[in-house]
């Protein structure tokens, strides 16, 4: 019985060394790319990234999960409620969304001290924001959610915190696909490509 010493003009260690990257390539060629975001907080401006990210990825081909934990549960509930709090965001520039384009051009950093003292600040903020949006066609965070669904990204509401809250399942959208815990995201967040803390 003769040693095999070469296999194609190589060496068994090359051969199977280049067939092992063939093979790898292959497979993630072919690999549905997963991505896993977990999201805690429940502000107007922090209701857009995960559902553009998902809706986008989702779009894109990938396998998406979305874990909402905390006050994030606020982007699934029915009746959203939600607001901008400027106060404490320093990076937030004001632009108004209405006048002559000057006027629309200004950016207006407003102090901390202003935003604390000034009654309903918090209402107004978020009304000029939602006049931002609509004027720019950005979609509503109810239609990107409705997109979501639609694209079979997986939104999972952390059953603990709705129980700490004495929150119904009720309160939710219907497009909540799972009531889980910790334990559900981390399975997702190990087997995904991105994850995502939002």
């Amino acid at each position: 019985m003769s040693d095999i010493t070469q296999i194609d003009g190589m060496s068994p260690e090359e051969w199977f060394s280049n067939r092992f990257d063939q093979k790898m390539a292959e497979r993630e060629k072919n690999k549905t790319p997963k991505l896993s975001m977990l999201v805690s907080h429940g502000t107007l401006d922090a209701g857009y990234p995960p559902f553009i990210i998902g809706s986008t990825a989702a779009a894109l081909g990938w396998d998406v999960s979305i874990f909402f934990t905390f006050y994030g549960l606020a982007l699934l509930k029915n009746d959203l409620k939600l607001h901008i709090s400027a106060l404490g965001n320093p990076a937030m520039p004001m632009n108004m969304p209405f006048g002559p384009e000057w006027f629309k051009n200004i950016t207006w950093n407003i102090p901390n001290l202003v935003m604390a003292n000034v009654p309903w600040f918090e209402n107004i903020a978020t009304g000029l924001m939602k006049q931002t949006l609509k004027g720019k066609g950005v979609a509503s965070i109810e239609d990107l959610r409705d997109a979501c669904v639609e694209m079979d990204v997986e939104i999972i509401a952390c059953q603990m915190t709705v129980d700490l809250f004495r929150w119904k399942k009720e309160d939710f959208f219907d497009g909540v696909s799972e009531w889980a815990g910790a334990a559900t995201y981390l399975s997702k967040a190990a087997d995904a490509d991105v994850t995502l803390f939002l």
